[in-house]
């Protein structure tokens, strides 16, 4: 089948890319500028069409011949529910089959980055699409943009307390959750919060990375006035997490994916041996800025 992947510029639609095409499925890539080709070609999009998710006769060119759609919305973006009906309408119109989003963990949450997929979810629910809605929660992946200043501080510095208690999950294994979506039935019309085993607040984080590291890694909370200009609507995330974290259970993503989810650990692991191969420059930092912009989450 022919998978159309939304933001395949992007580092998580990025990680969808190679899970699809493991299982035998075709990509075609949807980025918004042309000089995103190359990086959604590079990641296995066979195709790759230029459109914008506010342009219906765009989306209905990229989607002609394609018999699934996977979607993730831009995080923060102010028009995000309409991008989000947008290409389910499209879908609709195009005679697509399956549609996956790519939500977040409690989308019933009274936060910006939540709120806007529960708008999405209702449209793709009330459509005539075959759908999967997949609830991630935060991911290890927001950890590589700090990598560095890490590994150079010896200090995990977050701009919320540190005692708020998450659960985390490596996009990955979202990833294989949405190419077993498109490949297999045993998904459809369900929707599935995805969690790793482990729930850790900073200090507990932060123990973990002196244990993969080989030396003591401070705890610090950022002070958010510091932080140059930052959105509203991540300011009040942060607020939110002051005092309440993300919380789930991993029993659905190991039974999705037939093994248990990868660890914190080692993706940590992962992190510091890629750092050491590349000088301590960080692979996912440089893909970062020549791929996309904001958050690499939802949360």
């Amino acid at each position: 089948m022919k998978i159309l992947a939304i933001g395949a510029a992007g580092e998580l639609a990025g990680l969808v890319i190679p899970a699809l095409t493991e299982r035998g499925a075709q990509v075609r890539g949807f980025v918004r500028k042309a000089e995103q080709l190359q990086i959604a070609k590079d990641r296995g999009a066979r195709e790759v069409a230029v459109g914008d998710l506010a342009d219906p006769a765009s989306l209905d060119a990229a989607l002609e011949g394609v018999d699934g759609v996977f979607h993730i919305g831009p995080v923060f973006a102010p028009d995000e529910v309409q991008y989000g009906r947008n290409i389910i309408q499209a879908a609709e119109r195009s005679g697509v089959r399956k549609f996956v989003f790519s939500s977040v963990i409690h989308p019933i949450l009274n936060l910006p980055n939540h709120a806007a997929k529960a708008p999405v979810e209702a449209a793709l629910i009330g459509s005539n699409l075959e759908y999967t809605i997949l609830h991630p929660t935060v991911l290890f992946q927001n950890y590589a943009a700090s990598w560095s200043g890490i590994i150079e501080s010896s200090v995990l510095g977050e701009p919320w307390s540190a005692d708020t208690r998450f659960s985390r999950i490596d996009y990955r294994d979202v990833a294989e959750a949405a190419a077993i979506a498109f490949t297999e039935d045993r998904l459809a019309y369900g929707t599935f919060e995805l969690c790793a085993p482990g729930i850790m607040n900073r200090h507990d984080v932060a123990a973990l990375l002196g244990e993969v590291l080989g030396r003591k890694i401070g705890c610090a909370t950022l002070d958010r006035a510091r932080l140059g200009n930052v959105p509203k609507d991540m300011i009040a995330m942060f607020e939110h997490y002051d005092h309440h974290g993300l919380l789930g259970n991993s029993l659905t993503l190991t039974a999705i994916l037939g093994r248990e989810p990868r660890t914190l650990r080692a993706y940590f692991e992962e992190l510091n041996s890629d750092a050491a191969e590349c000088g301590r420059i960080n692979p996912w930092q440089s893909e970062r800025s020549a791929g996309s912009s904001g958050p690499l989450s939802e949360t």
